[in-house]
Order: C-alpha cells, then structure tokens, then sequence
C-alpha cells in the first residue's frame, strides 16, 4: 500500500483510556513508550504497531486487540 493511501483501522484509544481512568501519560509509562508514540497511535496517524506494544497495551488496558483497533470498510 501507497504511504498516501488512507488506511481504515479505527484506533479506540480514547474511550478505553476514559473508561478506565487512565491517562495517556500514566499509560506510555506502564506500556514503556514515549508519550508523543502513544499519541501517535490514537490519534490514527501510526504507520504500524508492534506486537510487543499491542501485547502491553493490552496487558495495562485489560482488553483485546479488537478492542483497541478495529477495521472500517471504506
């Protein structure tokens, strides 16, 4: 796929992080990465995700991949 392609991946970082009372600031130190990464990815602009990140962010959300992304047709 072209960079300039839009992708259709819907990233529900916001509404785990309400529901659990979390900040993305508190969530990037329990995952292990940069704030600006993780506002990165909830803001949809991410090119990709590595399994280890998706793994944490699990682990600290309480939840599944299809959870936190999920796929749009276009």
């Amino acid at each position: 796929m072209p960079p300039e392609d839009p992708h259709h991946i819907s990233v529900h970082l916001d509404t785990l992080l309400a529901d659990r009372g979390m900040t993305l600031t508190e969530l990037a130190e329990r995952v292990g990465v940069t704030p600006v990464n993780l506002s990165i990815l909830k803001n949809g602009r991410a090119k990709a995700i590595r399994f280890t990140t998706l793994s944490a962010l699990c682990r600290e959300l309480d939840c599944q991949p299809g959870d936190l992304l999920t796929h749009e047709k276009p």
